[in-house]
């Protein structure tokens, strides 16, 4: 039977979120629900206990699947889970949720108003180093200067799809950006901006919804690094625009 949700998760050394009952969390939102539901959780390569511990944590529950990956990063790992995702709606998340899985339920209702694409924004980013502001702040204006997006926020980590738009879009994505084994903690800060730009270009309605958010110190973000590579992921997308590479089918 096809799950009405599937819920994607790219882990990659989070032993510890594990450890705290991260995923017992959102078993225990998602077994509430009255509809059918299923997790998909990528496995990116830890080097970790994570592995062991999402295949117990799997044991015996048909509707939780992991995926172990050789570690590509986490924007390999979702599109990895979303291309093998089932759900007539299909979501992504953090392990750590830092965005926590009931903000789903303000998602759920922009789908049967005829929207295909729904994305968090943080608005209220209380507890952020005010370094992490200030690159959020910049990205805003960048992305509206550089290519014309209208989002807030597009860095948040909480973003949901009908079922033909993900595959639409990660079937794209994947073919665009092949996955290559990589060495140590990774942000492809190009990826969400990325798949919204493919969305819209593919005529998506895409609802931007304020979301509770609570800071997560990140071994993967660094100031500098990823304010460059951000700007370079901008310029990356609006290169490929210009030069067809996002011909539709």
């Amino acid at each position: 039977m096809t799950p009405h949700l599937s819920v994607i998760l790219s882990a990659y050394n989070e032993a510890d979120n594990l450890h705290q009952g991260s995923m017992n969390v959102m078993v225990d939102y998602l077994k509430e629900k009255d509809f059918s539901w299923e997790l998909v959780i990528v496995n990116d390569g830890s080097t970790d206990e994570t592995s062991k511990l999402l295949h117990q944590f799997a044991l015996g529950k048909p509707e939780i699947r992991v995926i172990d990956n050789p570690h590509m990063g986490k924007a390999a790992g979702i599109i990895s889970g979303a291309l093998a995702a089932r759900g007539e709606i299909i979501l992504f998340t953090d392990m750590d949720q830092a965005t926590p899985i009931v903000e789903l339920d303000k998602f759920l209702p922009k789908f049967k108003e005829g929207y295909s694409i729904v994305i968090g924004s943080r608005a209220n980013r209380e507890g952020a180093p005010m370094f992490r502001q200030i690159l959020a702040q910049g990205q805003v204006i960048m992305r509206a200067l550089i290519l014309r997006l209208p989002f807030r926020d597009t860095q948040c980590g909480f973003k949901a799809f009908t079922h033909e738009a993900a595959k639409k879009i990660f079937i794209l994505m994947n073919k665009i950006n092949p996955p290559v084994v990589i060495i140590g903690p990774a942000v492809t800060p190009g990826f969400d901006v990325e798949l919204l730009y493919l969305g819209r270009k593919m005529g998506y309605r895409i609802a931007e919804i304020p979301v509770s958010w609570r800071y997560q110190e990140s071994r993967r973000v660094r100031f500098f690094k990823d304010m460059v590579d951000g700007l370079r992921g901008l310029f990356l997308v609006r290169l490929r625009s210009l030069t067809n590479a996002y011909k539709l089918a």
